[in-house]
């Protein structure tokens, strides 16, 4: 299942102030972004075939500075995230080399990422 993240969850996340140990994955999406509304089934397929990842998705339009922050240019970008320790581990999923020219990631991408940085 694949949670919405606040804005407020979010800078918590970036932060390190989570207390439990997690893993989580986000997908960040624009509402006019035709790969992002592409991309929803598939990644929420992805969703339940994790245990140990938590999956959200987060709207750039609710905190735009996050680009800057996390340092990438467009959506959908997926991100992994250790988080509840000192230091937060934020890794972002390089931009495909040749794009699905309808959800921009494959499945597949997604998963040699996340199991690449779990």
């Amino acid at each position: 299942m694949v949670q919405r993240l606040s804005k407020a969850a979010l800078q918590k996340f970036m932060s390190g102030k989570v207390k439990e140990p997690v893993s989580v994955a986000v997908k960040f999406y624009g509402n006019d972004c035709h790969y992002c509304h592409a991309l929803k089934t598939e990644y929420e397929s992805l969703s339940e075939e994790y245990s140990d990842v938590t999956f959200y998705a987060f709207n750039v339009a609710d905190y735009p500075a996050v680009t800057h922050i996390l340092q990438f240019q467009g959506v959908p970008t997926i991100c992994f995230m250790k988080v509840g320790s000192n230091q937060p581990r934020i890794k972002i999923m390089p931009e495909p080399a040749d794009p699905n020219r309808v959800t921009w990631y494959t499945t597949e991408d997604i998963k040699s990422f996340i199991d690449k940085e779990k």
